[in-house]
């Protein structure tokens, strides 16, 4: 049967990964079961590979990186470690196409820390934040920008490196939601250098819920003090001391208290397997299928809300659908046959990956060209 699943952008697949997640979680199960002492020996040496396999990802240096629950989690902890008063009576800059949960936390937590909140709106009858705009809304009060690299509901891809040059010019702290990209794209933390960046494992890494990551640079670690802090956030874990806290010097300040492993655990076979992959043949394969999307499009008649020029995108073609056929009709239909695919209002998300297959293309393009005349 042809693999005709095109949602990377929610959950990645792998060839094998049912066998490997089995696996994990079956030796997890038989060493957390054991009547022994064996336990943290085994699952911390785990999360440790977990997290030096991200640092790979984002070239990042040692002990800047550490695990969270997810994107949000991790943006709530960085935002909330900032120096007392630090946004006070300044602007947090974020773009209308953000992922909507770091929104939704960014307006929550305005009025408390005293921040004014400004999202840069989308252009009338555009589908995603033009780099332009953003820079125009970027001005010396910005305390601290979250640039959102690839779109979650377009793939618009931003000229990082541009949005990072102006940031520096304003003086405020930068940080990078990439997410959508992490994986495929390739991505380094130092080109630009940015402070901060949080992603998770889901996506294109093929990864399990729970399995967040924060990098934070060096040069601002220093600096931040995690509200939520427990034995984990010490330099040394086991000072038992009440009246001796002290942060580590590095990101586990961040770690709070006893660390949940297992998401990091459950999704290190997925990381392993990338990393043993040739990703530049990932990224072709990719941009083979999505050339064969933006044909389909033209030849079915719909508008990509995805830009088609490859360096303003991600991995994955937005298509809108016309208003007679309801999209979630269609997304219906599609699962049907077999067919992968999902929807934000009456745009169809595609994202095609490496199980991802040429006559699962085909698959989709008649599927959908049968219901669209229907």
């Amino acid at each position: 049967m042809s693999d005709a699943y095109f949602l990377y952008h929610s959950i990645g697949m792998y060839p094998g990964k049912e066998a490997d997640l089995a696996r994990a979680l079956t030796d997890f199960a038989q060493v957390w079961a054991r009547h022994d002492d064996s336990q943290w020996g085994y699952v911390l040496p785990l999360r440790g590979r977990f997290i030096d396999r991200w640092r790979a990802i984002l070239n990042a240096g040692p002990d800047t990186v550490t695990t969270f629950e997810n994107v949000t989690s991790a943006f709530h902890s960085l935002l909330q470690s900032l120096p007392k008063g630090h946004l006070h009576g300044r602007t947090v800059l974020v773009g209308a196409d953000c992922f909507p949960s770091n929104h939704f936390l960014l307006q929550g937590m305005a009025e408390k820390y005293g921040f004014g909140l400004k999202t840069v709106a989308l252009r009338q009858g555009a589908a995603h934040v033009e780099d332009e705009d953003f820079l125009d809304a970027w001005t010396p009060d910005v305390g601290l920008a979250l640039l959102t690299w690839v779109s979650s509901t377009t793939s618009h891809r931003i000229d990082l490196p541009a949005l990072v040059a102006h940031g520096r010019r304003m003086g405020s702290l930068i940080g990078v939601d990439i997410t959508q990209g992490a994986g495929l794209l390739p991505f380094d933390v130092f080109a630009p250098e940015v402070d901060f960046a949080i992603t998770t494992s889901l996506k294109w890494m093929c990864g399990t819920p729970g399995a967040g990551i924060l990098y934070v640079s060096l040069r601002l670690i220093p600096a931040l003090q995690p509200e939520l802090r427990g034995w984990f956030s010490q330099e040394n874990p086991f000072n038992w001391d009440i009246s001796r806290f002290s942060y580590a010097k590095d990101i586990r300040r961040f770690d709070n208290g006893t660390p949940g492993c297992m998401a990091a655990l459950a999704s290190l076979p997925a990381m392993d397997w990338h990393a043993a992959q040739d990703h530049r043949a990932l990224l072709a394969h990719n941009r083979h299928l999505t050339a064969g999307l933006f044909a389909m499009a033209d030849d079915l008649g719909l508008a990509p809300v995805t830009p088609r020029d490859v360096a303003k995108r991600g991995g994955s073609v937005m298509l809108r659908l016309p208003d007679s056929h309801p999209a979630g009709e269609i997304v219906a239909a599609l699962r049907a046959k077999g067919i992968t695919t999902d929807n934000r209002s009456q745009t169809l998300r595609l994202s095609p990956g490496i199980i991802t297959t040429d006559e699962g293309l085909a698959q989709l393009r008649r599927a959908l060209g049968a219901l669209l005349r229907g």
